[in-house]
C-alpha cells in the first residue's frame, strides 16, 4: 500500500506541536519541586514559569516573517535543534539563575515552531479541504497536550527528578531532526527581502512589554510600575503600527486586516483568549480551594478544558460538509456561550458536575474558531506570506490568554473583596488565615471565602458567556458575501507569479 508522504509530513509535524504544549503546562506541576530544590525565591519562581511564554510572545512575530525569509523547514530544524539542546540543559541545571536563562533561551527556539509548523502545512496542503482537515488536526495535539502535561508532570515526578518534565519534548524534536529533510518540504520567499531589524525590535519591546505590564498587574493589582511598562509597550506598539505601514515589505503587514473575515478571526481568537483563560484561571481555583482537591487531582479535572477544544477542532471539517464555515464558527461560538452559562450557576451539592460540564462544553464550542479561524487566516494570503499570518494567528493566542489573566482575575477580585467587605484580598490568603484562626473562627471566614468566590466564579462566566455571544454575532456581520473562506488578498495576487 503506497503511503502519502504529505501525511506522514504532517504527523511528523504534529510531535513537536504535543510535546512542547506538553512541555509548557507539564512545567506548572514541577516547580514546587524545582523551586524547593534550586532555592528559588517567589521572583524567581515567576521569571522561570513565564520567561519561556514572553520570549515566544515576543518573538512569534519575527520569527514567523524569518521563516518566509530564510525558509520555513530550515528554521524549524534550526528552532527544534536548539529546543531539545536547550531542554537537557534545563533538565540539568544546578541554579535558579541557569533555569531562567534557559528557560527564555527556550522561548526563542520555541517562536520557531508554531509559525513554521503551520507554514509548512500550508506549503503541503493546497487543497482547501485537506489543508483545513491538517490544521484541525494540528489544533487537535496542541490542545490535547496542554491538557495531558500536567497529569504527564504528575506520572514523572512520581518515578523521577523534577528535571524529566523537560526531558519529554527531546525524542519528538529528535525525530524530527532525523525525518524533516525527507518528509518536509523547504519553501521561502525570494521576493521577501531583507529582515527589518529595526521592526523585529520593536514588536519584541512592545510584546514584551504589553504581555509583562498585564501579568504584573495581575500578580501586584494596580501598581506604579506595571502600568507604566504596559502604557510605555502600547507607545511602542503604535510606533511599530505606523513603520508597517510606511513599509513596502513590513515585517508584519498590516492590509490583511482589511478582510473583514481575517479581522473577525484576529479579534475573535483574542476575545475567545480572554475568556477561556479567565474561566481557567477561576476553575482551577475554584477546584482547589473551594472543593478542596490537591493540585494534581485538579489538573486531572481540568483537562476536559483541554480535550474539549481538541474534540472541537477535530470535528469542525466535518462541519464545514453541512453549513459555511462562518455558520460552524458561530455556532460553536454559541455553544461556548452555553458554557460560560453553566459556571454561572456552579454551586451546591451538583458544583463539580457543573464545573467540569461547563469548562468542556465552552471549550468544545471554540474548536471550530481555532480550526477553521486558523484556516481563514491563512488563506487569506498567498503562500509565500503564511509564516507571517501564522504569527498574527499565534500572537492573538498569546495576547489573548494574557488578557484573560488579567482582566478577568481583576474582575474575580473585586468581586470577591466586595463579598468579603474588605476583609479577605484572596481565596488564597483566607485559606491560611482560616488555619491559624480558633476552629468556629476559621470556619466561618473558611465558608465566606469560599462563597465569596464562588460568586466571583460567576460573574467569570456571565462575562465568558458575553464574550462568546458577542463574537458569534461579530463573525456572522463580518463573514464573506458567499460564506466561503475567502482566497487572498487581491492586493496580494497582483503579485503572484
Amino acid at each position: 500500500m503506497r503511503v502519502d508522504r504529505t501525511w506522514l509530513g504532517l504527523a511528523l509535524l504534529t510531535l513537536p506541536t504535543l510535546l512542547v504544549a506538553v512541555d509548557t503546562t507539564a512545567l506548572l506541576l514541577a516547580l514546587p519541586r524545582l523551586s524547593a530544590d534550586l532555592g528559588a525565591t517567589n521572583v524567581q519562581q515567576l521569571w522561570i514559569s513565564d520567561g519561556y511564554g514572553f520570549m515566544v510572545a515576543g518573538l512569534v512575530i519575527t520569527m514567523g516573517t524569518l521563516g518566509d525569509r530564510i525558509g520555513r523547514r530550515r528554521l524549524l530544524l534550526i528552532g527544534a535543534a536548539a529546543f531539545a539542546t536547550l531542554s537537557v540543559v534545563a533538565a540539568f541545571a544546578t541554579g535558579p539563575l541557569t533555569l531562567i536563562v534557559v528557560r527564555a533561551l527556550l522561548g526563542v527556539a520555541g517562536a520557531t515552531l508554531a509559525p513554521s509548523t503551520l507554514a509548512l502545512i500550508t506549503d503541503m496542503f493546497r487543497d482547501e479541504r485537506r489543508r483545513g482537515k491538517a490544521i484541525a488536526i494540528w489544533a487537535t495535539c496542541q490542545f490535547t497536550g496542554g491538557a495531558l502535561g500536567p497529569v504527564l508532570a504528575g506520572f514523572l515526578l512520581q518515578r523521577f527528578w523534577w528535571g524529566s518534565v523537560f526531558l519529554i519534548a527531546v525524542p519528538a524534536m529528535a525525530m524530527l531532526l532525523f525525518a524533516g529533510p525527507f518528509l518536509l518540504p523547504e519553501f521561502r520567499d525570494d521576493r521577501a527581502g531583507r529582515l527589518d531589524l529595526v521592526s523585529a525590535g520593536l514588536s519584541l519591546v512592545a510584546v514584551l512589554a504589553m504581555v509583562y505590564g498585564v501579568k504584573q498587574l495581575t500578580v501586584e493589582g494596580v501598581s506604579v510600575v506595571p502600568a507604566v511598562v504596559l502604557v510605555a509597550g502600547a507607545a511602542v506598539g503604535a510606533v511599530f503600527v505606523r513603520r508597517q505601514l510606511r513599509l513596502a515589505t513590513p515585517l508584519l503587514d498590516l492590509r490583511l486586516f482589511r478582510n473583514r473575515p481575517f479581522t473577525a478571526v484576529i479579534v475573535g481568537l483574542v476575545l475567545a483568549g480572554v475568556a477561556m483563560a479567565g474561566t481557567g484561571l477561576m476553575v482551577t481555583q475554584y477546584l482547589q480551594g473551594v472543593l478542596g482537591f490537591s493540585p494534581f487531582a485538579s489538573a486531572v479535572l481540568f483537562a476536559p478544558m483541554g480535550l474539549g477544544v481538541a474534540a472541537g477542532t477535530m470535528t469542525a471539517p466535518m462541519l464545514v460538509r453541512w453549513m459555511r464555515p462562518a455558520t460552524a464558527i458561530a455556532g460553536g461560538l454559541a455553544v461556548s456561550a452555553l458554557g460560560g452559562l453553566l459556571l454561572a450557576v456552579v454551586g451546591g451539592p451538583y458544583a463539580l458536575p457543573l464545573a467540569m460540564t461547563g469548562i468542556t462544553v465552552l471549550a468544545l464550542g471554540a474548536g471550530p474558531l481555532f480550526a477553521l479561524g486558523t484556516g481563514l487566516v491563512l488563506g487569506s494570503v498567498p503562500p509565500e506570506r503564511a509564516g507571517s499570518a501564522a504569527s498574527m494567528s499565534e500572537t492573538g493566542n498569546y495576547l489573548g490568554g494574557s488578557l484573560g489573566f488579567a482582566l478577568l482575575g481583576v474582575v474575580a477580585a473585586v468581586v470577591y473583596r466586595g463579598r468579603m467587605g474588605g476583609t479577605s484580598d484572596s481565596l488564597a490568603a483566607a485559606l491560611v488565615a482560616a488555619g491559624r484562626l480558633p476552629a468556629g473562627r476559621g470556619a466561618e471566614l473558611l465558608a465566606a471565602a469560599r462563597e465569596a468566590f464562588t460568586a466571583s466564579l460567576h460573574v467569570v462566566g456571565v462575562i465568558a458567556a458575553v464574550l462568546f455571544a458577542g463574537l458569534a454575532v461579530l463573525v456572522l456581520t463580518m463573514r464573506p458575501a458567499d460564506g466561503a473562506v475567502p482566497a487572498a488578498l487581491p492586493e496580494y495576487e497582483a503579485t503572484r507569479p
